[in-house]
């Protein structure tokens, strides 16, 4: 099999529906990715994962290189191995998090220096540590280290960090090649910067195109612009990027967030909502997001979702899970976040199979429609639980 290569079934509009092949498996497009940010899919294991209809997860570079360490990893085999995942692995790059979670970050062009969250220790994570940490984690998707500035800077720092990042895309691909067996089969991605101006989001598309990539991720979105900037950007930003390769909208997202993202010609997405979400008690219905903390499931013998498929919402009903979650036990997060994860991999199989009908435009007004009116229904913004 090729090492890696992306295939257009069918198109609706800006949508694609298709198909990534590598040498692990093939990934089903478009496509929602669990994330395993410490080689976990937090509260399920990796054949539940499996079973949802997950095809590719996401680790996370920053977090495994600081515990249990990249090195670590590779003696232990790899983190498909490491973790019981047999599938292809997409390895963040560690750019987001060393802005997010570090301490006493220092930006210059030889990359990062910043402080563990975890103990203080003092790091460097430039292009080519990055491409080497996923190197040794022997992911299938490498991601190119970027760097990300909030939706609160101004112009001028969004276009020294997009230039920036542009210069370490290149370092990144060097390095890439440099991996020899690793680089044999794996993808390296590249990741499109520049706030929400247009013009400078041109600029990072063809600075990138210009190194060449195996796909190209819409990078710098999720982080505070909110959903209107983001859809406007989605109007323009991928278009900008080549419409043969993948394209990958970082750190997506709500269900509705990701249905107005297809229509505008994203293929892959990632977020760690519909697990973070089934650990606090929040269940994602077709009728809204469902708070199962509320006092008024406490003695409802409905499933989560009815209708819905999932082991979940088969075998338990809402008073035991609403239960379960109030008393803290550790088989409510199970429950929920399985419950999640299905409803995600469920709505993604719908965007497949309306696009390749070319039905995306009916299909994603009524989700959007239903999704977006009935939350107080479904008990989402309620003050009830007691």
């Amino acid at each position: 099999m090729t090492r890696f290569s992306f295939t257009i079934a069918q198109t609706d509009g800006s949508a694609r529906t298709g198909t990534l092949a590598m040498e692990r498996g093939e990934i089903r497009t478009p496509a929602f990715m669990p994330v395993g940010t410490a080689a976990t899919v937090k509260a399920v294991k990796p054949q539940d994962v499996r079973a949802s209809g997950a095809d590719i997860l996401l680790g996370n570079t920053y977090h495994l290189m600081l515990r249990p360490g990249a090195e670590r990893v590779a003696r232990l085999g790899g983190l498909h191995r490491f973790m019981g995942w047999d599938r292809p692995i997409l390895t963040d790059s560690g750019g987001y998090q060393v802005m997010s979670l570090s301490e006493l970050t220092k930006v210059s062009e030889e990359g990062v220096s910043f402080a563990s969250h975890l103990d203080g220790t003092r790091h460097m994570l430039s292009p080519e540590r990055s491409i080497e940490v996923q190197r040794l984690l022997g992911s299938d998707i490498v991601m190119a280290f970027d760097q990300l500035v909030p939706a609160t800077a101004t112009r001028d720092e969004a276009a020294a960090a997009m230039e920036r990042s542009m210069r370490w895309a290149k370092r990144s691909r060097e390095e890439f090649d440099r991996c020899g067996e690793h680089a044999g089969r794996a993808a390296l991605f590249g990741i499109q910067q520049g706030g929400l101006d247009e013009p400078l989001r041109k600029a990072s598309a063809d600075a990138l195109i210009d190194v060449g990539f195996d796909g190209y991720a819409v990078g710098g979105l999720a982080v505070g612009e909110g959903h209107e900037a983001m859809c406007a950007c989605l109007d323009y930003a991928p278009g900008q990027l080549p419409a043969e390769k993948p394209r990958y909208l970082m750190g997506v997202g709500k269900p509705d967030d990701i249905v107005e993202a297809v229509r505008r010609g994203i293929d892959m997405f990632d977020c760690v909502l519909p697990t973070r979400s089934g650990r606090t008690g929040q269940a994602f219905t077709a009728d809204g997001p469902l708070n199962i903390r509320n006092a008024r499931f406490g003695e409802d013998q409905e499933p989560l979702e009815p209708g819905c498929p999932c082991p979940t919402c088969s075998q338990f009903e809402r008073a035991y899970i609403h239960h379960l979650v109030r008393s803290r036990e550790i088989l409510g997060a199970t429950l929920m976040t399985e419950h999640n994860l299905w409803f995600y991999q469920r709505l993604m199989q719908r965007l497949r199979d309306a696009i390749a009908e070319t039905r995306l435009d009916a299909f994603a007004s009524e989700f959007l429609r239903r999704y977006r009116s009935a939350p107080a229904k479904a008990g989402a913004q309620s003050g009830e639980a007691a």
